[in-house]
């Protein structure tokens, strides 16, 4: 197996000739029809969608705590860490309480408590309690992801571009939430924060319904494929998310306040640099899955992390206010390249734990970053937003050295592996 993503799938009739102990063989994957695939990739898509929804309406919001409440750069960073620690740190273990007894119904429950949570945030006063409810609907974001990518994972199969389609869905919950939260927070203020909470409750019940429709129907035994589970590139795989997540999470959370601060322009063109950082990410979710079944997994991971440092920089360095929204497009769309691929990947290198690899890509590994929250706030009170992108372009660097020691599975979705030595 070569290091570069290259290799391609050789004559199998020499595999037996390996000294390494064969695979015990595990269920047959799932080879639903292509229509029930895209349907219920559709719903999982779009429950995504509504459950980073609310992710993305956190740094939506700290401009306008930071404006309307008097918050300063450490109070926004720590509520960019609140959404982090209730998010990132659970969804591990949540991950393995899902695999081991297949607790599907916390998708639901947690989608709602997402939007409960940082709905309730812009309606209390006390900063303390601002952060307890942030906290909160991390939690919900932490309960729904593993049992999301398991069943999304299970409706995929073998195809990443079809897991693109639920990945992709995070990245449009994401891009909707300045879209439509700037107009009304710009009215309103951070109480309009309740308006937003119908649609995860709303999520949460077609969620419970589905899934009871699944239990009534009686289906098979899971379809999760059997094999050996490799933790070694796994882990580097965290490292390449972690370098992603704190680029995402810095230029996010900054990115407004650098318009606004830096660039002198207005509260609509800060959002509508977002709102196109955030956009750029939902056509880079697409376009890695595409590109991953042609070039591989680990291909698209390592040139979707490349592209991004120069993106960023542009971003940084590009005059105006107009100027560098072409670099906030560019940037959110070379950020998001690897991001289904790194997904599905995680769960091809645990394909018997997918819950936890669900986990740990789209909790730890995606909101990691925003646990640097008070140092990225700590760099921007010293050197202003601005400060905060340019040390941020040092960053993809870390990740891309990380990507080239990944390796690429054999067989996408099949849990099986090139033997060690193998050109």
């Amino acid at each position: 197996m070569t290091l570069d993503g290259t290799a391609r799938r050789t004559d199998t009739g020499t595999a037996h000739a390996r000294s390494e102990p064969a695979e015990a063989p595990g269920p047959p994957e799932a080879s639903p029809a292509p229509g029930g695939i895209w349907r219920r990739m559709g719903l999982w898509g779009a429950a995504h969608a509504v459950d980073d929804f609310y992710q993305g309406l956190v740094p939506a919001v700290v401009p306008y705590f930071a404006l309307d409440r008097g918050y300063d750069y450490v109070a926004v960073g720590g509520l960019a860490m609140a959404a982090t620690v209730g998010s990132a740190v659970p969804q591990p273990f949540v991950g393995l309480a899902v695999d081991r007894w297949r607790l599907g119904g916390t998708a639901a429950l947690g989608v709602a408590l997402a939007g409960v949570g940082l709905g309730a945030a812009g309606l209390v006063s006390s900063y303390a309690a601002v952060w307890l409810l942030v906290l909160l609907s991390g939690l919900g974001v932490a309960m729904f992801h593993p049992a999301a990518g398991r069943s999304a994972r299970e409706a995929a199969g073998g195809s990443t571009t079809a897991m693109s389609v639920f990945a992709a869905g995070g990245s449009v919950g994401f891009f909707l939430a300045p879209v439509l939260a700037t107009p009304v927070l710009a009215v309103w203020g951070v109480r309009s924060t309740v308006l937003f909470v119908p649609p995860a409750l709303i999520a949460g019940w077609v969620l419970l319904r589905h899934r009871q429709r699944q239990r009534a129907a009686a289906p098979a035994a899971a379809t999760v494929p059997a094999g050996p589970d490799r933790w070694p590139p796994f882990l580097v795989l965290t490292g390449v998310e972690v370098a992603r997540s704190v680029v995402f999470f810095g230029v996010s959370t900054f990115l407004e306040l650098h318009w606004l601060r830096d660039l002198h322009a207005s509260h609509a063109l800060a959002g509508t640099a977002l709102a196109g950082f955030l956009g750029g990410g939902v056509a880079g979710t697409l376009l890695g899955g595409r590109l991953a079944d042609r070039i591989g997994a680990v291909a698209a991971v390592r040139l979707g992390t490349a592209l991004t440092l120069p993106a960023l920089a542009g971003l940084c360095l590009a005059p105006g206010g107009l100027v560098p929204l072409l670099f906030a497009v560019l940037t959110g769309a070379a950020l998001n390249v690897p991001f289904a691929v790194m997904v599905k990947l995680g769960q091809d290198y645990l394909p018997a734990r997918p819950g936890t690899a669900a986990g740990v890509t789209l909790g730890l590994g995606v909101s990691a970053g925003g646990l640097c929250g008070p140092l990225l706030g700590l760099l921007a009170r010293a050197h202003g937003p601005q400060g905060v992108l340019a040390a941020l372009c040092a960053v993809p660097v870390l990740g891309l050295l990380l990507a080239y020691a990944l390796v690429e599975p054999d067989g996408a979705g099949t849990g099986r592996f090139r033997p060690r030595g193998r050109a």
